[in-house]
């Protein structure tokens, strides 16, 4: 080797040394500390991996075949912290690389589309390992009579659970791929794929903030979970999709305005009967949404949540749009005069029998919202 050789061989390794420092993968537990726990976390991590630690970033990166940069984005986008050059990952790490950037070799997917797969797997699933080790785990290894603490029980019991708790959450997940499939192969076009009319709802706890200073933490913890418990079952009961919990509000969509005008009322309903929670308002639009990583945006999301805010208690807002949907589907009349002129002739026997209307719409007072103009907010009620 020469002496230019040399030179250029001690930069590139100073060029892997910079980037291996930047790229991101888990916390590895325990690093460099002593002791039964540290001891265990690290038992914990092998277990819950299934593999040793073997490779720095760099070496999973070469081992999978990609640049150091698309490994680094990779990672990052799954949302795992900077680690340097710790030999922290596992056989798994390379070949998870190693399926996504085959993917975009392929041609299947982009390569900033296999970063939103990356993100968007990383956030939903950070949220739902946080969710079992903080509501799950915790209560199952509270200390037993046996004398064993936490720290003992949580690895046995962790052996037990992986895998029944694996195969739930592929079963889920096919689940709910095929109902998303299912949805866009429905779509009228390409361009709805995307950009597509649906029913969007906002569900909001009147006077949460005020409970906030009143209840003590875990009592506020209860309610919020009870609230968005209740607000999931009935929305999937009822053939709607929750998009996402925000505490004291959720948000949900429907592809039928029917549909959403159905969870709305029966959100207010069991709401009502229940004493432990306060009102509820529930405002509902219908119109184009953009949908990305499992969200809903646009001007109708907006409306939808503006409608909520001037909701009065215990009432679900419609806006304009959804009322005339609601009229095209045959779900409420298009006019009250003309519905009650119906039914008047029906009884009097000198016209047909009126039409079967599920729900109810009286208009209100027209007023401006911020950021959208003037709406016409229409109350609606059941049919009685």
């Amino acid at each position: 080797m020469t002496a230019d050789d040399s030179g250029a061989a001690s930069r590139d390794t100073d060029t892997e040394d910079e980037a291996v420092s930047n790229i991101p993968v888990n916390d590895p537990p325990g690093a460099g500390d002593e002791g039964d726990e540290n001891n265990i976390a690290v038992r914990l991590e092998q277990l819950i991996l299934g593999a040793d630690r073997r490779y720095t970033p760099f070496q999973a990166a070469r081992g999978a075949g990609v640049s150091m940069d698309l490994a680094a984005r990779f990672w990052r986008a799954m949302g795992f912290a900077d680690i340097g050059q710790v030999k922290a990952l596992t056989e798994a790490d390379v070949l998870a690389l190693r399926r996504l950037a085959g993917l975009v070799e392929a041609g299947l997917l982009s390569e900033a589309m296999a970063i939103q797969v990356a993100r968007s797997t990383g956030q939903t699933t950070s949220r739902l390992a946080d969710w079992q080790i903080d509501s799950f785990l915790e209560g199952l290894t509270e200390p037993q009579d046996s004398g064993l603490t936490r720290t003992e029980i949580t690895y046995p019991l962790v052996e037990l659970l992986l895998p029944e708790l694996e195969e739930f959450l592929v079963y889920v997940w096919r689940r709910q791929l095929a109902a998303a499939t299912g949805r866009v192969v429905r779509a009228q076009d390409d361009a709805e794929m995307v950009d597509r009319r649906l029913a969007v709802g906002f569900a909001d706890l009147v006077g949460f903030t005020r409970l906030t200073r009143r209840l003590e933490d875990e009592e506020l913890g209860e309610l919020v979970e009870a609230f968005e418990t209740t607000c999931s079952d009935l929305v999937a009961a009822h053939g709607g999709r929750l998009i996402k919990t925000l505490g004291d509000e959720v948000l949900f969509a429907a592809d039928d305005a029917g549909i959403a005008a159905e969870i709305g009322l029966r959100l207010i309903e069991t709401m009502a009967h229940d004493e432990t929670m306060p009102e509820l308002r529930v405002g509902i639009a219908f119109g184009t949404v953009t949908t990305r990583m499992g969200d809903v945006f646009g001007t109708t999301v907006n409306l939808a949540s503006r409608l909520t805010s001037i909701a009065p208690k215990d009432t679900v807002l419609v806006d304009q749009a959804f009322a005339e949907e609601l009229g095209r589907i045959g779900d409420a009349p298009v006019s009250e005069a003309e519905a009650a002129a119906a039914e008047k002739a029906a009884e009097e026997g000198t016209g047909a029998p009126p039409p079967s209307y599920r729900f109810a719409l009286q208009p209100m007072w027209q007023r401006p919202v911020r950021g959208l103009g003037v709406v016409e907010p229409w109350l609606l009620n059941r049919r009685d």
